[in-house]
């Protein structure tokens, strides 16, 4: 499948630098595109990401704990490097395992405050299977403003159905009343749709917000421009009127990550990158739960869960000229070949 080509965000970083009571560093537990992961990082703090089973007796890897530069398995003690091959098997000493001896190891990285993993062997030639990139983020590498993480949220839905209403403003002045939108101003205006190397924008879009952000001073007509740069990322850039914020200036950039389950599983996280100093991580974090918490039951009320994209789609759902950048979403998901969470 091509998803599993695909980086997808599966923990906080900071979980992998977390210690239990006695002390010990240990693997994290993840899961990705129904498949079971123990995430774990090295001594010289490089991540790495391994099947959640010993390969000698189908034990949980995330069960054990790190030695070093090793992943002990919990069960019997084997130590694994991190490529995966077994390089110590205390029941036997001095025995040097076979190369074939390994636990299954993929490709993984770290960016955004996340662990990225791909379901590609870590060791797979790239002429096989070439790197993918990341999903950019081009406001992460702005020093000027603050960038924050929200979540996880776990939503009982499809990956494309939480991406399609990232994408949505029709949705604001009902799902968001008082926050994103009014009820008595919901008309969307004609905006652009443009495809992109590795997606599309949505540019020239509109919207009056009782309440855009922390800093907003009050209500004002915000411009938005949507981003689709991977199966499962989009990304808002949002610029209010100067009189209606407290922080001259104020700029926003705003990316989902969705990590995508099961076909109809996801867990989200949110990152910030605002030019924001004086607000508390706290509340940061607390007005996009209130957003979210508005979102999540309707994501999770849609059927069917999976985004009906193809011809064999139990339904079919009907569009207005509002829906120009979903409808844009499931073009871009089709020509791709992404089928996870679609129907």
């Amino acid at each position: 499948m091509i998803e599993h080509h695909h980086y997808h965000p599966v923990l906080l970083a900071s979980a992998l630098d977390e210690a239990r009571a006695d002390g010990r560093r240990c693997p994290v537990p993840a899961q990705l595109l129904g498949t079971d992961l123990a995430i774990w990082r090295d001594a010289a703090g490089t991540v790495h990401a391994f099947d959640d089973r010993c390969p000698h007796r189908g034990a949980s890897l995330s069960l054990g704990r790190i030695e070093g530069d090793r992943l002990e398995c919990a069960y019997h003690g084997w130590q694994f490097a991190p490529g995966g091959r077994v390089v110590q098997v205390p029941a036997v000493p001095g025995w040097q395992p076979p190369e074939g001896h390994r636990a299954r190891s993929y490709r993984a990285k770290e960016a955004y405050g996340l662990v990225w993993v791909a379901l590609v062997p870590a060791g797979a030639d790239d002429a096989d299977v070439p790197e993918p990139p990341l999903p950019a983020f081009s406001a992460e590498g702005d020093a000027e403003l603050r960038k924050v993480n929200c979540g996880p949220y776990d939503v009982a839905t499809s990956a494309p159905r939480i991406v399609e209403n990232f994408l949505d403003m029709a949705h604001f002045g009902y799902v968001h009343e008082g926050w994103l939108g009014a009820r008595d101003n919901t008309a969307i205006e004609p905006y652009r749709v443009s495809a992109t190397e590795h997606g599309f924008l949505a540019t020239e879009c509109r919207a009056w917000q009782p309440q855009s952000s922390v800093q907003a001073a009050g209500g004002a007509m915000v411009e938005y421009t949507y981003e689709v740069n991977a199966p499962y990322t989009a990304i808002l850039t949002k610029v209010p009127d100067a009189a209606a914020v407290k922080v001259r200036g104020f700029r926003e950039s705003i990316a989902m990550f969705v990590c995508p389950i099961e076909p109809e599983r996801s867990r989200v996280w949110i990152r910030l990158a605002m030019l924001d100093w004086t607000s508390t991580d706290a509340q940061l974090q607390g007005f996009q739960h209130t957003i979210f918490s508005q979102d999540q039951p309707v994501l999770e009320s849609q059927r069917p869960r999976r985004l009906p994209v193809t011809a064999q789609a139990p339904v079919t759902e009907l569009h207005c000229a509002a829906d120009r950048a979903s409808t844009a979403y499931r073009r871009y998901l089709k020509e791709r070949g992404i089928t996870f969470g679609i129907c």
